[in-house]
């Protein structure tokens, strides 16, 4: 039995009610690859991202991840998805440490965590705001916690929403190493951006969506 892809999807749309903001569409994430996905605002991109990442039930369709389906097998699938939106979430008791912790802990990757950690921490410039609420972060510190949340734990497919909307230019680098880095070890990933310089320089692969259709580029 041949192995399963990190992500495929089988005809997945979304409506709502008579506005459908995603046609049809199939798509597979292969092993190291990734694939980057452009276009405008209102495109569809996030509603493709979060449909694919099971935060937003498609209306058609199916998801699986590493094969296994993200609705009937929920848990068994997200254990091997990571997703970072463009505006991450975090729970307001917890300090940036304790999520990681959290994170880590929830997928079975407590071990080596603190030197784990404190790498992530140290590389984004968040070592020393580590004991801090993500409230009192600012935007980009935020997301930086979110790429962090991801990259603390095992995944096989990575799904990112903008992650450099809010990057400084010595994050943004970093980040795009640490993507290069994971493609080499199998993982696929897909991330939305505005910036056709990444795509040019890092995509396998580069989608654009146009009033909910998606297109090779």
């Amino acid at each position: 039995m041949p192995e399963s892809p990190p992500l495929y999807a089988q005809d997945i749309s979304r409506s709502y009610g008579k506005f459908q903001a995603l046609a049809p569409v199939e798509l597979t994430i292969h092993e190291r690859e990734i694939v980057v996905l452009t276009g405008p605002n209102g495109a569809g991109k996030t509603t493709l991202l979060h449909c694919l990442s099971g935060l937003l039930r498609p209306s058609t369709g199916r998801i699986s991840i590493a094969g296994y389906d993200l609705y009937a097998q929920e848990r068994q699938a997200k254990r091997h998805l990571a997703f970072v939106p463009d505006v991450p979430r975090f729970y307001t008791e917890l300090t940036a440490w304790e999520h990681l912790q959290f994170i880590a802990l929830a997928h079975d990757a407590g071990q080596g965590f603190s030197g784990r950690a404190e790498k992530l921490l140290r590389e984004f410039g968040l070592w020393e705001a580590r004991d801090m609420y993500p409230h009192n972060y600012s935007r980009g510190m935020r997301l930086k916690l979110g790429l962090l949340m991801a990259l603390i734990r095992p995944f096989e497919a990575l799904l990112l929403d903008e992650p450099t909307s809010a990057l400084d230019s010595e994050s943004t680098s970093l980040l795009l190493a640490m993507l290069d880095s994971l493609r080499s070890q199998g993982v696929g990933i897909l991330f939305s951006t505005h910036n056709p310089a990444i795509a040019q320089g890092l995509a396998d692969r580069h989608l654009v969506m146009h009033s909910g259709q998606l297109e090779v580029a």
